[in-house]
């Protein structure tokens, strides 16, 4: 059932947008009344007086939806509200007396007349009740989204400090040990920042400027390490596939960070795969690695599930899997 009247339904179907949008009310009466003049135009048979019963339904109608529905049902007056649809009830009874809506062939029908009274309550509240209830989960998902925005931004936010600290860090001890590999990595983090500042404010990027990104990075990497490696494999038609900012960074940043080995060659392998509508990310990487992921990410990778649960509710796969030799995460989300 929530699935059927979630936000998108209401976005996407028109019928929904009819019966919430105030744009649309004046159309919804016109509706209204038009049906109930067919109705009683067709039943001039039975019906004396059509338009008086037309003015006693119209009144009706509009009093319980914008007088009593609002005023007693929707504050939780329950009692008051069955008192006052009972009150109603014995009114068209005792009038129904002095006055007969029916014609005097077929007799006063006051049981009749009551139940129709009751149905165009029924009706009027159940339309009233649908339209608080979209109204309602049509709020409660904006204030979601908004809260959601606003996490992600913030989780974002996280990221870029860290990962700047890092590089500015490496660059204070090359400056020491070689001041031209200083510089290069300057030139080159002033690349990166510049994605950073303008590119990643954006909600989506291209797919290829974020791996672009991802190189950048790791070329700093080897040009700070002399026993490093890497390797950016690409596959699958990855042109002009949008993802959100940086969403790679904190899983290559990690791996960079704890596979340094001085007794050994230490290498990071990315592979991007395009298939089926659906993006495959590996991050493969030399170990010594700590072993769990909380443990190993940190701030970083902790940000970046989260980022997952908010951005691919239902739509990724995170899996992370190692052996004495490597660590190897793999993510699958559809973008």
């Amino acid at each position: 059932m929530n699935d059927f009247i979630s936000h998108q339904h209401i976005s996407e179907n028109r019928f929904f947008r009819f019966l919430i949008s105030p744009n649309r009310r004046i159309f919804r009466h016109l509706m209204l009344i038009g049906f109930i003049s067919i109705v009683l135009y067709n039943s001039t048979s039975v019906i004396a007086s059509p338009t008086a019963i037309f003015v006693y339904f119209i009144i009706v109608f509009y009093v319980n939806m914008y007088v009593l529905v609002p005023g007693l049902l929707f504050r939780n007056r329950n009692l008051e509200y069955c008192l006052s649809v009972i009150g109603i009830l014995v009114i068209v009874a005792t009038g129904g007396y002095f006055f007969n809506p029916f014609n005097k062939a077929h007799g006063l029908n006051i049981p009749l007349f009551s139940f129709l009274t009751l149905l165009l309550l029924a009706a009027s509240s159940s339309i009233k009740l649908f339209q608080k209830g979209m109204t309602d989960r049509l709020l409660i998902y904006e204030l979601e989204q908004s809260k959601t925005s606003a996490e992600l931004e913030q989780l974002k936010n996280q990221i870029n400090p860290h990962f700047l600290f890092n590089m500015l860090n490496n660059a204070n001890v090359l400056t020491k040990k070689d001041p031209e590999k200083a510089s290069q990595v300057l030139m080159k983090l002033s690349d990166l920042l510049r994605y950073q500042l303008y590119d990643s404010a954006r909600n989506k990027v291209l797919l290829t400027s974020d791996i672009h990104f991802l190189e950048d990075f790791l070329n700093l990497e080897k040009v700070r390490r002399d026993c490093f490696d890497f390797l950016i494999s690409k596959e699958g038609e990855l042109s002009g596939v949008q993802i959100p900012p940086l969403l790679f960074i904190s899983f290559v940043e990690n791996a960079v960070k704890h596979n340094n080995d001085a007794s050994k060659p230490s290498y990071v392998h990315l592979y991007f795969d395009l298939r089926n509508g659906q993006l495959f990310f590996k991050c493969i990487n030399s170990k010594p690695m700590l072993k769990s992921i909380g443990n190993t990410g940190g701030l970083g990778l902790t940000n970046i599930k989260r980022r997952l649960e908010l951005l691919y509710p239902a739509t990724h796969s995170l899996t992370i899997e190692e052996d004495p030799e490597k660590y190897c995460v793999t993510l699958t989300l559809k973008p």
